[in-house]
C-alpha cells in the first residue's frame, strides 16, 4: 500500500509539472501571436482551436490572468507533494550511504526540494516557454482549448483577484490596460524593412519610401513645415489683383491672410477664390472677405496627428503656433507628402533650386540654409551638436553669434562623440561652412566640407 502511494504521488507530481508547463505555454504562446497571424489562421483553417486561439486573445487580459492563477496553484502543490514524496526515495539511500537516521532525513529533505525545484523550472517553465516562443501558434492550438475550461470554473475569482489588482495600480497613479498591444514597433518594422533591402526584396527607392513613412509618426510638425521666414502672406487689405499676381510670381496656391503680421494670421486663401471675383471688381476686392480659417496645431505635435489635422482641414493647410503663441510657420499636404515620399516638384518648381542637398565633387555638398540639421548627419555625414536651433542656417548663425554675410567661411561645432560621428561617416571629424548666398537675413545656401584636424586649428 505504502509502494502504491508513493507512486500515485510521484505520478501526482509528475501531472502537476506538466499543468504547470500548459499555463506557462499559454501565456508565452498568446503573447507572441499577432492579431493579423490569428485573423489569417482563422481564415485559412476555421476549426474549433482556430476559433478557441481567437477568442483567448480578444480577451488576452482575462486569459493571461488565469494562466497565472494556473501556474500559482499547481506551483504550490508540486512543492506540497515534492517535499514527502521524493524524500520517501533520498532517506533510504542516504541511510545506506552511512548517515545518521536524523541527518539522512534532513539532506533527503533538502535534496527533494532541489529536485523539485529544479524539474519545475526545467520541465514546467523553460521547456513550454521555449516551444510557446518557438512555435506560438502550433503550441497555442494544443493547450489554449484545454485552459480555457479551466478560466471558465474559476472566472469568478480571476475577475476578483484582477479587480484588486486593478485598483492598486490605480491607486500607484497608472490607469490598468484590459490588453496587451502586439503590433511591431516603427524601429522593429524599419529594421525589417531594411533587413528586406539588404536581401533584396525591395529596392532602394521603395525601402527608403518605407522607412520614411515608419518614421514620419515620431516626426514633429516642426521638422517638416513651411517655415515662417519662407511663407509669403497676403495682407488682409490687398486685393484680388495682388493675388493673382502673387501666385503668378511665387507659383503657389495658398497664401495666409495677415493683418499685420504671421501672428496675425485671419485664414488662408486660394488663388482659385479670385476667378469667382468678375474681372472688373478684382482691384476693388479685399482679400479678407475669402480668407478661410484653419485650423492652429502645436508645433510639438507629431507625425500623424499633423497629417490627421491636415486631412480634415477644407483648405488642406493648418498653421503651427510655437510656444508663445505665435506662428512658426504651416503645413499644407504637400509638405507631408514630400516628408514622406521625399522632394516632389511641379510645373511651378525649379528643381535645380529647391534641392537641399547638392553634391559637389569627392568631399564638398551645397546644402540648403532650410535643411535640418538632422539631414545633414543622414546625407552628408555632419553631425551636429545638439542646440537652440533647427536648420543649417540657425547654426551657423549660433556658431557665428551674428548674422553672416555671403561669402563669409567658419568652422562649425564638433559634437561630444567627435571620434564616432568619424568612425560612422567615413569623413574627417570637423566641418567648414562657406556661405554662398544669403536671402536677405536668413542664409539661403552654404558649401559644406570635411577637413582635418590640423586644418581646423587654422581657423581657431
Amino acid at each position: 500500500m505504502d509502494i502504491f502511494l508513493s507512486i500515485s504521488s510521484l505520478l501526482g507530481f509528475v501531472a502537476l509539472t506538466g499543468l504547470t508547463g500548459f499555463f506557462v505555454a499559454i501565456e508565452f504562446a498568446l503573447t507572441g501571436l499577432e492579431r493579423a497571424t490569428i485573423d489569417s489562421h482563422v481564415k485559412q483553417v476555421g476549426d474549433r482551436p482556430a476559433k478557441a486561439i481567437q477568442d483567448a486573445h480578444n480577451k488576452l487580459s482575462f486569459e493571461l490572468s488565469g494562466a497565472q492563477l494556473g501556474i500559482t496553484i499547481t506551483t504550490l502543490a508540486t512543492g506540497y507533494l515534492a517535499e514527502p514524496v521524493l524524500s520517501t526515495y533520498f532517506t533510504p539511500l542516504l541511510t545506506w550511504l552511512g548517515l545518521p537516521t536524523e541527518m539522512a532525513t534532513t539532506m533527503a529533505l533538502v535534496l527533494a526540494l532541489i529536485v523539485a525545484t529544479l524539474l519545475s523550472m526545467v520541465y514546467g517553465e523553460l521547456v513550454p516557454k521555449n516551444l510557446a516562443i518557438t512555435n506560438p501558434l502550433a503550441t497555442a492550438r494544443f493547450v489554449v482549448p484545454p485552459v480555457q475550461w479551466f478560466n471558465k470554473v474559476f472566472s469568478w475569482f480571476i475577475r476578483s483577484l484582477n479587480w484588486a489588482a486593478n485598483f492598486l495600480v490605480r491607486k500607484l497613479g497608472v490607469e490598468p490596460a484590459d490588453e496587451l498591444a502586439s503590433a511591431r514597433t516603427p524601429q522593429e518594422l524599419g529594421a525589417l524593412v531594411r533587413n528586406s533591402a539588404n536581401h533584396g526584396k525591395f529596392d532602394k527607392s521603395e525601402a527608403l519610401m518605407l522607412d520614411r513613412s515608419l518614421k514620419f509618426g515620431e516626426s514633429d510638425a516642426d521638422e517638416f513645415m513651411t517655415p515662417r521666414s519662407t511663407i509669403v502672406s497676403l495682407q488682409a487689405d490687398d486685393t484680388i489683383t495682388d493675388l493673382l499676381n502673387v501666385a503668378i510670381e511665387t507659383g503657389y496656391s495658398r497664401f495666409p491672410v495677415v493683418d499685420g503680421d504671421l501672428d496675425e494670421t485671419l485664414g488662408v486663401v486660394h488663388v482659385k477664390s479670385a476667378f469667382s471675383v468678375p474681372r472688373e471688381k478684382r482691384s476693388t476686392t479685399s482679400v479678407r472677405e475669402f480668407a478661410r480659417k484653419v485650423p492652429v496645431v502645436p508645433e510639438s505635435l507629431d507625425g500623424d496627428a499633423v497629417l490627421k489635422a491636415v486631412r480634415s482641414a477644407g483648405s488642406q493647410v493648418v498653421l503651427i503656433a510655437d510656444e508663445y503663441g505665435g506662428t512658426a510657420g504651416f503645413v499644407t499636404m504637400e509638405d507631408v507628402v514630400e516628408e514622406i515620399l521625399g522632394e516632389v516638384y511641379d510645373e511651378h518648381d525649379n528643381a535645380d533650386e529647391e534641392i537641399e542637398i547638392r553634391r559637389l565633387g569627392t568631399h564638398s555638398w551645397d546644402v540648403s540654409g532650410l535643411a535640418r540639421v538632422d539631414e545633414l548627419a543622414e546625407k552628408i555625414g555632419y553631425f551636429a551638436p545638439e542646440g537652440p536651433y533647427e536648420s543649417l542656417g540657425g547654426l551657423i548663425m549660433y556658431a557665428l553669434g551674428a548674422i553672416p554675410s555671403g561669402g563669409e567661411t567658419l568652422l562649425l561645432p564638433e559634437t561630444d562623440r567627435d571620434y564616432l560621428d568619424e568612425f560612422e561617416s567615413g569623413l574627417p571629424g570637423r566641418w567648414v561652412a562657406r556661405i554662398t548666398s544669403m536671402d536677405g537675413r536668413r542664409v539661403d545656401r552654404a558649401v559644406l566640407t570635411p577637413i582635418t584636424a590640423e586644418e581646423a586649428e587654422e581657423f581657431k
